[in-house]
């Protein structure tokens, strides 16, 4: 293994991480190998409003502040602290911002009413006092990042975390066009090896569409047998698969070896209709079957904003699931044994309907756990989230990447796009990747063009 040597002290470069990193990532400061790390004293002020709630963003400020409280207990902080030994650089808090004037100070051409301008003549300020040091701004805001250009300072996202290319992201299926005779055998014994369609390397959990003239046979990799097998569409609590896509989705949702299951797709696709019936099928499996997702509100203000009591703040955002559970229960109008077990269900709170900030602290064992808009969280919100899984619990992560509500997120840095980047090949995991639409033609125009 060869070891790279350490910079040397000339070789360093200084990064200066704003709030929108520490608020991503509060380990974004051990991340920098063995570069310096300055944090301007504006960003301490920002933290200190984001240090309280149940919200993830509120846990990243308050260990932010718990760790700098940490290291400086021996040390004065606008001076120059070791990190972590000789392979690591150096932290301190840039306090003012000395020399900077006229055209170079972006108070002065962007005007102080924001911390943003005060965090970029930070930057500054240590670009003309380290001549001889790349000093780079790290931020998630593309606007500040671009005002920094435009100041003629180097700048860029924060890189951990992010997926290099959202096009090639894993789909969790192949379409490939096979012979008669492999069709024949795959109904006579229930499988073929991946060998026999000539593929060299297979991701366990992958799903196929087996192409042959007028028709297409569906199969799945089991990691087990090391066999592709059939896949029959199955129906799950009246909700039928209407296409391929929905019957691999349900059938991973239904194998109890995947614990842990990804879905991505439009509006319209079915993901959350396919993930709550599959669970009211395996009501018998688990404790509780419990729904949630982040709340996002409307031009990012606080639900505060909103009329009411917490429940009815809440309620608009936890809508959809209600919508899905009473077109559920729709299904079976003719059937009032299940039609009414989804409402004693809901009364002893087998089904749970809550946001995510409310499962702190919340037991994760035999649970049916199903993340719906996931694309709003970050990877370390998801990574947080799959930790807490208990014994027999089964994970459900769901979103679209391309419809992201949460600012400084995109298609290549959300949690769900880095979950199926990361963990495509393992035996506990599952993705599809839903395209077709069938809410409707009008929904599908609006996906389609919109």
């Amino acid at each position: 293994m060869n070891v790279k040597p350490a910079a040397q002290p000339k070789d360093r470069k200084i990064f200066v991480l704003d709030t929108s990193v520490i608020l991503y990532d509060h380990n974004a400061i051990k991340n920098f190998e063995e570069h310096d790390i300055v944090i301007p004293i504006q960003v301490l002020e920002e933290l200190d409003h984001f240090k309280k709630g149940n919200d993830t963003r509120n846990f990243e400020a308050r260990e932010f502040i718990r760790f700098i409280d940490d290291i400086s207990k021996q040390n004065l902080i606008n001076d120059w602290i070791p990190l972590n030994g000789e392979i690591k650089g150096k932290f301190k808090v840039a306090i003012n911002e000395n020399g900077i004037e006229g055209n170079e100070n972006a108070v002065h051409v962007f005007g102080d009413e924001k911390n943003d301008h005060k965090i970029l003549n930070a930057a500054l300020s240590l670009q003309k006092h380290n001549p001889d040091k790349k000093v780079i701004l790290v931020t998630k805001d593309i606007c500040l990042r671009l005002k920094a250009k435009a100041m003629n300072m180097r700048a860029e996202d924060y890189e951990t975390g992010k997926i290099q290319d959202v096009q090639k992201l894993y789909t969790g299926k192949t379409a490939l066009e096979v012979t008669p005779e492999l069709i024949s055998e795959l109904f006579e014994k229930g499988s073929i090896t991946p060998q026999q369609l000539g593929l060299k390397k297979v991701e366990d959990n992958q799903y196929f569409v087996l192409n042959i003239v007028n028709t297409s046979v569906l199969g799945h990799y089991n990691p087990a047998t090391k066999n592709i097998e059939r896949v029959d569409k199955q129906h799950v609590y009246g909700v039928v698969p209407k296409n391929a896509e929905q019957a691999f989705a349900i059938h991973a949702l239904m194998n109890p070896a995947i614990k842990l299951v990804t879905i991505q797709g439009a509006a319209g696709t079915g993901k959350t209709l396919m993930a709550i019936a599959s669970a009211l099928e395996q009501r018998r499996n688990y404790r509780q079957i419990y729904i949630t997702c982040p709340i996002v509100p409307l031009s990012n203000r606080d639900i505060g904003y909103l009329p009411g009591d917490i429940k009815s703040k809440l309620d608009p955002y936890m809508q959809p699931y209600w919508d899905n559970l009473n077109f559920i229960k729709d299904l079976h109008a003719n059937d009032e044994k299940n039609s009414k077990r989804i409402d004693e269900m809901l009364e002893k709170e087998k089904i749970a309907i809550a946001p995510l900030a409310y499962i702190r602290g919340r037991s994760l064992s035999k649970v049916f756990f199903i993340v719906d808009e996931a694309q709003n969280l970050t990877p370390h919100e998801v990574k947080t989230i799959i930790s807490r899984a208990g014994d027999d619990t089964k994970v459900v992560i769901m979103g679209d990447i391309n419809q992201i509500d949460t600012p400084y997120l995109d298609a290549q840095s959300n949690g769900l796009s880095y979950l199926i980047d990361s963990i495509s090949s393992n035996p506990l995991f599952a993705h599809i990747t839903l395209e077709k639409g069938e809410r409707s033609e009008l929904a599908n125009l609006a996906n389609r063009y919109l």
